[in-house]
């Protein structure tokens, strides 16, 4: 009887084994997917891109604020020099994320970048070739000779350039200051310095050191295909300083159809504010506004059914000005962007405050003479 209870006793010790072994098994497999689980999460975070506004961690970006940006401290400091002898004479090229937040400024706030073509080049001697004229066709029988049709020729178009720069300052008490966006801070100022300087070259500069401005181009009243290449038209507006005293709004008008049909697609009028007031004023004969607001914020206002760029720089209305421009200027004029900002801390200069002094070369000029069309105040 005995030896009977121990063999009962011997077999349910093993079927409670078996229960446990069973059951961590069962553990095991949990565990297993739950880590499987967290690995494939993870993995789909790091491969889904971050939203729209959110920074994604940059070692060097960070590096470069916190470190050079806000101490001054460079070594260990991964960014391409700009100096062949030494870093700190040549400053540093700023971290992409920084000169893209510049770039984005630089478009909202200077009028002819936002309307013009910008391209980004690796040296300061870009060049661009344009094709004048027009290539010849004709119509033939079919076994009827084929006369020689004309050839169109290449003109080079160089935009002169110039070394753009700004130099913010901050007091060192403000960067060492954890909560002081130094980042947000240092690309606004220099993004708002660059676009006052380079806002004024695209429309008057004169090519020397700087961007050659399309107002600083030879003018004439001659037609597209009669003027010479690389000289822009101009419309009368009909009085000396002033519009005409008579319907004045019909030669702007003549000024929207001077330029071709191809360029009206994506065309848009640059003045300054002064002139836009005055043209505010000019109505239809049955008393509707020229000039229509933006239904939208952010929306430009339109003239004739085309947007109006406010450019200060434009010149205001006086005797013989070219206060208005009319034309496409994507096709009409170009932006040259070599390379990207390079920043030189220097907290010598003007002690207690830190100097940062950017430098970024640009340059400008116009590429099609027949996209942009001015009107000058003269009779004639």
């Amino acid at each position: 009887m005995e030896l009977e209870m121990e063999v009962k006793a011997d077999a349910l010790d093993g079927a409670f084994d078996a229960v446990l072994a069973a059951e961590a098994v069962d553990d095991l497999k949990a565990s297993v997917a739950a880590l499987k689980a967290q690995v494939d999460a993870q993995a789909v975070a790091a491969a889904r891109l971050p939203l729209d506004g959110a920074k994604a961690d940059d070692p060097a970006r960070d590096a470069f604020v916190e470190r050079y940006l806000r101490r001054g401290i460079d070594a260990g400091v991964e960014m391409k020099s700009l100096s062949g002898a030494s870093g700190g004479e040549g400053g540093y090229a700023v971290p992409r994320e920084i000169d893209g937040t510049i770039a984005a400024t630089l478009k909202s706030l200077s009028p002819i970048r936002s309307i013009a073509t910008v391209v980004q080049t690796g040296t300061s001697g870009y060049r661009k070739l344009v094709a004048t004229g027009a290539t010849g066709a004709g119509w033939v029988g079919e076994t009827a000779a084929r006369p020689e049709t004309g050839t169109r020729s290449f003109a080079e178009i160089a935009p002169p350039s110039g070394e753009l720069y700004a130099n913010p300052a901050a007091s060192q008490a403000m960067l060492d200051d954890a909560m002081f966006d130094v980042e947000a801070w240092l690309a606004d100022e220099i993004a708002r310095e660059f676009a006052v300087a380079e806002g004024a070259a695209f429309v008057t500069g004169n090519g020397t050191n700087r961007p050659k401005g399309f107002l600083d181009t030879a003018t004439t009243n001659e037609a597209d295909g009669v003027r010479a290449f690389g000289t822009l038209q101009y419309l009368a507006s009909g009085a000396a300083g002033a519009f005409a005293a008579s319907n004045p709004q019909d030669k702007l008008v003549e000024l929207v159809h001077s330029l071709r049909a191809p360029y009206r697609q994506g065309a848009s009028w640059v003045m300054n504010s002064d002139t836009l007031a005055r043209i505010r004023k000019f109505k239809t004969s049955d008393g509707a506004f020229l000039w229509q607001p933006g239904l939208v914020e952010g929306q430009a206002a339109t003239l004739l059914g085309y947007p109006v760029v406010e450019a200060e720089d434009m010149p205001a209305v006086g005797a013989n000005s070219l206060s208005i421009a009319f034309g496409n200027f994507r096709a009409g004029y170009l932006i040259a962007d070599r390379g990207e900002t390079r920043i030189l801390r220097d907290p010598f200069s003007n002690k207690p405050f830190v100097h940062f002094y950017a430098t970024k070369r640009v340059g400008g000029a116009i590429i099609n003479s027949e996209a942009i069309k001015l009107m000058k105040f003269a009779a004639s």
